[in-house]
């Protein structure tokens, strides 16, 4: 009896699960769309919300605040379904720069990350990446990513600006070179770039006088260029170039006082004294209220032994100047240059006469405070090679009734000043 219920309730849940097992699923795909529906709809209210919540509290400084509102537009799933409400770029964007603010880099590097995967060529998020590296000291990364920016927006000067100067901080001038080349090439004009160039190749081990040649070849209008191409020559020991070079960027600028005396001084280096002189006169007449370069004339006539004009120059000098300490200390310089270029073994009343006017002028500039040739007049008047009493003493009467004095031989006939009878003798 028992045996026999028992089959009957086998058979009974057999057909129960046959029939269970032909009832028909639930339509999914019905309730898939009214989820679907309804999130859209949520997103169609929440996404322009919370964009204008992150905005209100990004501009309040509000950081903590803007950077949960940027979390929850991405968890909502904004930025993919609403990117006319919630731009992508705009949200990864500043949710980085909320974290910045809140010192939190590592945070600001994750966020980018995850914007980068789904906007991998947009310029403002790697930029932002770079920056949240260097303050988190990787500076390799910081390079890789500029390194990137730059096959990006070739054309981005900033771009190059920065890599270049991280290339260098790196001590990597080949790549900083390469770089400034291509920064160079991109804005011609931009002397800080041509500067850090020249330097990247002295660094480098490399020779930048070609660069250096180069840029001057291309911008002959550009006097600092010519300028610099001039000095690298010189530095190179090529003097007789660079004065070609010098003379380039007066024929473009006939009013740079700077190449005229970058030109005097070249003649000098190569003793071209005549030169020189003359470079020195055309940048007097550039600034003729400039005494020391009338000085500097009055020297290199007093080195070329014309000291009737290192003499007039000297004069030129004391006018312009107000007659100040310098000025009439050179006047006696070229007194007593002549003096020692002009006496023999035996000492005339010229040589006297002529180192006496050295002696007075030498006087007149301590008088006013510029004590340079006081050696000289020292060493004058210890040698006793002034005009004296005892030397007039022994002049012809005739002479002495004029009361004064002037050298009559050959090597002072350019001397005109006279030298007047003191009161004692």
């Amino acid at each position: 009896m028992n045996h026999l219920f028992n089959r009957r309730v086998i058979t009974l849940v057999a057909v129960v699960s046959l029939v269970i097992m032909c009832v028909p699923p639930e339509d999914q795909g019905a309730a898939t769309e009214t989820d679907s529906s309804t999130l859209d709809s949520l997103r169609n209210v929440r996404c322009p919300r919370l964009m204008s919540s992150a905005a209100e509290y990004y501009r309040n400084q509000d950081w903590p605040a803007t950077v949960r509102i940027y979390g929850d537009l991405i968890d909502l799933g904004c930025d993919e379904s609403h990117p006319q409400f919630s731009p992508p770029e705009e949200i990864y964007l500043y949710w980085a720069i909320a974290y910045e603010y809140l010192a939190k880099y590592d945070s600001a590097e994750f966020v980018l990350l995850k914007g980068l995967q789904k906007l991998p060529d947009n310029v403002d998020l790697r930029k932002r990446l770079a920056y949240s590296y260097k303050k988190q000291g990787e500076k390799d990364k910081e390079i890789v990513e500029y390194e990137r920016l730059m096959d990006m927006a070739p054309d981005d000067a900033s771009i190059l600006t920065d890599l270049a100067d991280l290339y260098s901080e790196d001590e990597r001038y080949d790549d900083q070179i390469y770089v400034l080349r291509k920064l160079v090439a991109l804005e011609p004009d931009n002397e800080i770039a041509q500067g850090e160039l020249a330097v990247a190749y002295e660094k480098s081990g490399k020779d930048p006088l070609e660069f250096i040649r180069e840029r001057f070849i291309k911008n002959p209008e550009n006097v600092s260029y010519g300028i610099d191409y001039a000095e690298r020559l010189l530095n190179a020991e090529r003097p007789e170039e660079a004065i070609d070079v010098i003379k380039q960027v007066i024929s473009v600028d006939n009013t740079s006082r700077l190449a005229y005396r970058k030109l005097a001084d070249t003649y000098s280096s190569i003793d071209a004294l005549e030169n020189a002189s003359k470079a020195y006169e055309e940048l007097f007449k550039l600034d003729p209220r400039d005494f020391r370069v009338a000085i500097k004339i009055s020297d290199l006539n007093i080195e070329l032994k014309d000291f009737g004009k290192a003499l007039r120059w000297a004069e030129k000098a004391i006018q312009v100047s107000g007659s100040n300490g310098e000025s009439l200390g050179q006047k006696g310089k070229v007194f007593y240059k002549a003096f020692q270029n002009c006496r023999g073994t035996s000492l005339t009343d010229d040589d006297r006469i002529v180192a006496s006017l050295a002696s007075k002028y030498f006087q007149e500039a301590e008088s006013n405070n510029y004590k340079r040739y006081s050696s000289s007049r020292q060493w004058l008047s210890d040698n006793e090679v002034l005009f004296t009493k005892a030397n007039w003493f022994m002049l012809d009467p005739k002479v002495k009734r004029q009361g004064y004095l002037t050298p009559t031989g050959d090597c002072y006939r350019w001397v005109t000043e006279k030298l007047n009878k003191e009161a004692n003798w």
